[in-house]
């Protein structure tokens, strides 16, 4: 019975993903802001770089090398990138989405690595919201600074045609949540469910990374 209350869901949702992406499609062959030629190749390698959140490891790995704040927003922005990576995935097996038919463009053509996967959400757009709203709550200037980087980022997305506006609207808001929630969960009293819950976040973080949160 659930099996199959899942499968009307996810063919009522199928419908209405392809409902939004005629009307999307429209909206952006009209827009100015994104051309179908080929973009800055600056753009391009930022959103590579970004890819899998080698590019927020990075910025973490320099904030890592000064003590205090910097180095617990360095962690906090880290575990907020590989827990938004890891579940817009998973979201995006349960919700897959087609992307936008694009192979022609050379906007698209100049990506390096030409996503398959589900359109919906943009995991990288989710890692720059995670990884800037992690940041920002431990050192709002160093947010501050990091901000237009997860920005351009995310309209990589949109400039390659690699997403959906609403496929970068999504990920960011999911981005947001997991980077605010990802600073609570890390900051609870040292119970024997809040040291679980550290136990596998640091678990991840090693496997996406290879990184240890021991600080």
């Amino acid at each position: 019975m659930l099996s199959l209350l899942w499968s009307v869901m996810r063919e009522g949702l199928g419908r209405a993903l392809e409902r939004m992406n005629r009307c999307e499609a429209d909206a952006v062959a009209r827009s100015t802001v994104l051309p179908p030629d080929e973009p800055a190749p600056e753009l391009t390698g930022l959103t590579t770089v970004a890819r899998g959140g080698l590019l927020w490891a990075g910025i973490a790995a320099v904030l890592a090398a000064r003590p205090g704040r910097a180095r617990c927003a360095a962690r906090d922005g880290v575990v907020a990138v590989a827990v938004a990576s890891a579940s817009s995935h998973l979201i995006g097996w349960w919700f897959p989405r087609r992307r936008p038919a694009a192979d022609h463009l050379p906007a698209y053509q100049a990506l390096v690595h030409q996503p398959t996967s589900s359109s919906f959400p943009s995991s990288h757009a989710a890692t720059a919201a995670a990884f800037t709203t992690a940041i920002a709550c431990e050192s709002p200037a160093t947010g501050s600074l990091v901000a237009p980087v997860a920005v351009a980022v995310a309209h990589s997305r949109l400039r390659t045609r690699a997403h959906w506006p609403s496929d970068v609207v999504a990920g960011a808001v999911w981005g947001i949540t997991v980077g605010v929630s990802t600073r609570h969960l890390l900051r609870l009293p040292a119970t024997a469910d809040s040291i679980q819950l550290a136990r596998f976040f640091a678990r991840i973080v090693h496997r996406q990374f290879g990184v240890s949160m021991q600080h």
